[in-house]
């Protein structure tokens, strides 16, 4: 019984190969290889080549002539450099130079710059406790000599 089994899978193994072979077969008509394709498109259908563009070749074959390009002209600029000329003799005046601006900061502006809004808001305060001292002084009683007062209160020493 066992040699039946092997004799039966045998035949079946020789019929799966012939039909992958058949397959294979029709799959090589739809699709040819590389090597029929180029001998059979050479024949059927024949390919066509850019011709050559000869910039800076000369060639010496004369059916290699027709595709030689002629030399490039070089661009009429005369007018061009004419307008350029005549923007070049006209004196730009510049009207709104600001020498501040040329001249190079000091190395703490930047520190000056930041502190400005609040040395803005001390001296608001600084008058403001001015004002309020003129005030008590004068409800103290001095009111006979005004103008001595505001003067005293208005003398700043000198910064150095």
């Amino acid at each position: 019984m066992v040699i039946l089994d092997t004799m039966e899978n045998v035949g079946s193994l020789e019929e799966q190969a012939l039909k992958r072979k058949e397959r294979l077969k029709n799959l090589k008509r739809k699709h040819p290889s590389d090597e029929n394709s180029s001998t059979n498109t050479s024949n059927a259908e024949a390919v066509v080549l850019p011709k050559p563009k000869f910039r800076s070749y000369r060639p010496q074959d004369e059916t290699l002539q027709e595709a030689k390009l002629d030399d490039a002209q070089p661009a009429v600029v005369d007018n061009e450099v004419k307008d350029l000329l005549e923007a070049g003799k006209e004196k730009v005046v510049l009207q709104d130079l600001d020498i501040s601006s040329l001249a190079p900061r000091k190395p703490d502006w930047d520190l000056k710059r930041d502190v400005a809004k609040k040395l803005e808001k001390l001296e608001r305060r600084t008058q403001k406790a001015i004002a309020e001292l003129i005030w008590e002084r004068l409800k103290d009683g001095a009111e006979d000599n005004l103008g001595a007062l505001v003067t005293m209160t208005n003398k700043v020493p000198d910064e150095e």
